[in-house]
């Protein structure tokens, strides 16, 4: 210890090489945005213990700890003046060469490149085995913070596309976040409500992210609706934004689509197939699907009908000769869209 009751910096050369990571990498696997972590480094001093002129700053296991340490507090409702002061004094009052708690082992799996992690993380949503980026995204949702929800969700589609996007971060944490509230008494609604409304965004924002594609000309478009009363979109989105980035024409209808609206829309616009979402099974209509089956429109002698895909575990013990049900958004993107189709650059 100092002669000021700090701890003394570690030794040059005393720790190994991957040993601290940079501010984004810690941001990210923290889930903020490394503007909040500048804001606690100037008004809390919450910053790496060793700074070199010239270099990005890098954070020991030390350092990472204290900050989790204060992203644990604020999650739980303390204020950032307190868990910032709380997390120096646990930080200074553990013994030397450690940090508030255990720390990750490489800078790698800290800034959430790669790998799957356990089944519940210091987020303390209940997680299968998920991307590391799951557990900054969930972070970041349990604070509300949405500046990071956003950048972590944009930089995730941009990087990986709409698909793995929605099947490997955008799902999985939808689903913890569920679980957490379901089994909390309601708490914690506010955060699924702020998540399900930016990872929304980012599914609109697909096409702006990875570049305009391009659109087959003269395709008949894929048409997109929620059975009537259904108000689960979110799905339905990820397939409009894949789809999208297919460059597929696509006609999205929405939330509870009425059944004589739905049919005037297949009327209009001669799709080649019609998409049909169910989250719940009471909701699942079997009768208006038999009847999208049987529609026809053109001239007679060369009248059109649209594929049927039956979409979401609402429709799950149905039966329905001659829909589709795809298990999951990338098989119904294959369906809807083959990568044969897809035009050439």
């Amino acid at each position: 210890m100092a002669s000021d009751g700090s701890p003394k910096p570690p030794l040059r050369g005393s720790e190994p090489p991957d040993a601290s990571i940079t501010s984004g990498a810690l941001a990210r696997r923290l889930g903020i945005s490394p503007t909040t972590l500048r804001s606690w480094d100037q008004r809390y001093s919450l910053g790496p213990a060793r700074r070199r002129r010239g270099h990005h700053r890098r954070w020991s296991p030390q350092d990472v700890a204290m900050v989790e340490d204060m992203c644990s507090l604020t999650a739980s409702g303390v204020s950032p003046a307190e868990a910032a002061r709380s997390a120096k004094e646990r930080a200074h009052a553990a013994p030397q060469g450690q940090g508030t708690r255990p720390v990750l082992a490489s800078s790698a799996t800290a800034a959430g490149t790669s790998g799957k992690a356990g089944s519940r993380g210091s987020s303390g949503l209940p997680f299968g085995a998920v991307r590391a980026e799951c557990r900054g995204l969930a972070r970041a949702a349990l604070r509300l913070e949405s500046v990071a929800i956003q950048e972590q969700l944009n930089a995730f589609v941009q990087e990986h596309g709409v698909v793995a996007a929605w099947e490997e971060l955008m799902m999985p944490t939808l689903h913890a976040v569920g679980r957490k509230w379901e089994s909390s008494g309601d708490r914690y609604v506010e955060v699924e409500h702020l998540l399900s409304w930016h990872v929304s965004t980012a599914l609109r924002n697909a096409q702006l992210l990875l570049g305009p594609g391009e659109t087959r000309k003269g395709g008949s478009p894929v048409l997109l609706a929620c059975v009537p009363g259904e108000q689960h979109t979110l799905p339905l989105e990820a397939v409009h934004a894949a789809l999208l980035q297919r460059g597929r024409p696509v006609r999205m209808l929405g939330a509870a689509v009425p059944a004589e609206a739905l049919i005037a829309a297949v009327l209009r616009t001669g799709p080649a197939a019609v998409v049909l979402w169910s989250q719940t099974r009471s909701l699942a209509s079997t009768p208006l699907a038999l009847h999208l089956l049987g529609m026809g429109w053109g001239v007679n002698g060369a009248r059109q009908q649209a594929a049927l895909v039956l979409a979401g575990p609402g429709w799950r013990g149905s039966r329905i000769e001659g829909a589709v049900q795809p298990q999951g958004l990338r098989e119904a993107i294959a369906l809807l869209a083959p990568e044969s189709s897809v035009p050439s650059e």
